[in-house]
């Protein structure tokens, strides 16, 4: 798998929203579960170990909406965006700027449940990879780096992360081939004798 690649998971969670005392404006939810299997393609499919983004969220990240970085919701350095990991995945809070019109209306938008998705934009720096026995594949994220999350409308996998994953899936199928040719050209080669 390239590393290079900017890859982005989508997840439909809980999104919620609350206002406090001070009437702050607040978008909660998680934005990413641990050790869930989700499915890239028919027998592909990609889970995220617990420990993945130990390293990472000390990282200058962005809130972002439908991954558009010139509609920031929240930044983390800048106190306007809470994560943290707990045993069930990753948490986030925006807090909500009521000047931005932006983030008003996708606030609006999530308390009336018209909004509910989410996802978050990272680069894979290790991961284990386990070919099965019925054909299937699975990745565990080990390490992240995490840029952004989003609050989504329509959140899709990125084409690029799944096309390497695809092109990954269908070298090691090669290599099997390969190998069973060489066996059976053995065989052959056996009987002969």
């Amino acid at each position: 798998m390239n590393r290079t690649i900017k890859q982005t998971r989508s997840l439909q969670t809980e999104l919620s929203t609350r206002a406090d005392d001070s009437n702050e404006m607040y978008i909660e939810g998680y934005f990413a579960v641990f050790n869930r299997q989700t499915e890239l393609w028919p027998g592909a499919y990609e889970e995220i170990a617990p420990e993945a983004l130990d390293e990472t969220l000390s990282n200058d990240i962005r809130a972002l909406i439908n991954h558009d970085t010139t509609l920031v919701l929240g930044r983390n350095k800048a106190g306007t965006l809470e994560l943290k990991t707990d045993s069930y995945g990753l948490w986030g809070r925006v807090k909500i700027n009521p000047n931005d019109t932006d983030a008003v209306n996708v606030y609006e938008r999530i308390k009336r449940g018209d909004v509910d998705q989410c996802s978050f934009g990272f680069n894979i720096i290790e991961e284990e990879t386990e070919w099965r026995d019925d054909g299937t594949v699975k990745w565990r994220l080990k390490k992240v780096d995490l840029h952004e999350v989003s609050i989504c409308t329509f959140p899709a996998y990125e084409d690029t992360g799944v096309q390497a994953r695809k092109g990954e899936v269908e070298q090691h199928r090669q290599r099997l081939l390969e190998a069973r040719k060489n066996q059976l050209r053995e065989r052959i080669k056996c009987l002969s004798s």
